[in-house]
C-alpha cells in the first residue's frame, strides 16, 4: 500500500503522515515548502503544479488542502478538481479531508448543520465553501473518492484516543452527546480507511466522531 498526503505540512496533513508512519505504511508526503513532517519520502510541489507522472503508482492519495481567508475559500473547489483531474479513470482512491458543515441534521438531509441557528457566523463562509467542493465531488464518477467529514467539535490539539464511531452523512453524537474528535483520532480514522481495500465507501461521504 503507497499513499501520498497532498498539503502534508499542514496540522490534519502531518498527523495523517505521522500516523501513517507509526503503522508503518509506505507514505509520501507531498509539500509546497520544506517538508515538516515524519515522511522520509517527499514531493516538493505545489498542489497546482502537480502532473498525473506525480500520483501515479499510488494506491491512495490523501487530499489535506485547507483554506482559511476569504480570498483563498475558492480553491476548495479548484483544488480538488485539480486531484480530480489527475486522477480521473485510474484506480488510485482519493480520500477528501472534508468539513462537518456539510453534514445533514435530519433524516430527510434537507438541513445541514451550517444551517443552524448557533453555527457561528464567522465559519458560514468556509463551511459554504466546503460544502460546494463537496457537490462538485459528487459529481464525479470517474474517480474512487471518499469524502471523509469529522465531527463537529473538531479539536487540533486534542489527545489520540485510538477509538472513534465511523457514521455517515448525518451528525452523529457518541455516548456523552458529544460531536467531537481531535485531528490525531480523525488521523486514525484516515489512516484506517486508506487501509480499507473493500470498495464499501467509493463515492460516498463517511464521518467520524471520538467514542
Amino acid at each position: 500500500m503507497k499513499i501520498a498526503v497532498v498539503c502534508a505540512n499542514g496540522k490534519a496533513g502531518r498527523l495523517i503522515v505521522k500516523e501513517a508512519v507509526d503503522r508503518g505504511v509506505d507514505v509520501t508526503a507531498v509539500v509546497r515548502g520544506t517538508n515538516q513532517t515524519a515522511a522520509q519520502k517527499v514531493i516538493s510541489k505545489d498542489l497546482f503544479d502537480l502532473s498525473e507522472e506525480d500520483l501515479k503508482g499510488f494506491d491512495v492519495v490523501v487530499d489535506a488542502f485547507g483554506a482559511w481567508t476569504e480570498d483563498t475559500l475558492p480553491l476548495h473547489s479548484t483544488s480538488l478538481k485539480k486531484l480530480c483531474d489527475l486522477l480521473s479513470g485510474t484506480d488510485t482512491r482519493l480520500l477528501v479531508v472534508g468539513g462537518a458543515g456539510s453534514l445533514y441534521v435530519n433524516p430527510e438531509h434537507t438541513e445541514c448543520v451550517s444551517d443552524g441557528a448557533d453555527f457561528p457566523d464567522m465559519f458560514k463562509p468556509l463551511a459554504a465553501a466546503m460544502a460546494k467542493a463537496l457537490g462538485e465531488l459528487r459529481q464525479r464518477n470517474d474517480v474512487k473518492w471518499t469524502y471523509l467529514s469529522p465531527a463537529g467539535d473538531f479539536q487540533a490539539e486534542g489527545a489520540r484516543i485510538g477509538k472513534y464511531i465511523l457514521a455517515g452523512e448525518e451528525l452523529t453524537l457518541n455516548s456523552k452527546g458529544e460531536s467531537v474528535i481531535s485531528y490525531a483520532d480523525y488521523a486514525v480514522a484516515m489512516i484506517d480507511e486508506a487501509l480499507n481495500t473493500d470498495g464499501s465507501h467509493i463515492q460516498k461521504r463517511i464521518s467520524v466522531v471520538s467514542q
